[in-house]
């Protein structure tokens, strides 16, 4: 009972810090976001070192991918929400 009250607590504190947050901001709060995936990522890898049954290993690993995905995915969003801030070159300017 108290996992699922620090959940939804969790949940409703990050709602309400996110929906104000400017929209200036959203890039850098991404690049931390994207820090904090990476050591989610390396706590995946040493789960499914330490993994010893079938079940383990088979839960690890599929941490592993989901959290190099997220990774990757989140810096290939900020790498295209900086795009958006970059002066265009237009022709015959």
């Amino acid at each position: 009972m108290i996992t699922l009250f620090v959940i939804a607590l969790a949940a409703i504190v990050g709602f309400e810090i996110i929906s104000r947050v400017p929209a200036i901001l959203h890039t850098p709060l991404m690049s931390g976001s994207n820090f904090i995936h990476g050591v989610v990522l390396i706590g995946a890898m040493i789960a499914l070192g330490e993994a010893e049954g079938f079940w383990q290993t088979t839960l690890g690993f599929i941490a592993v991918i989901f959290g190099a995905a997220n990774a990757v995915g989140g810096y290939v969003v900020t790498e295209r929400m900086l795009e958006m801030f970059k002066p265009s070159d237009k022709k015959g300017k």
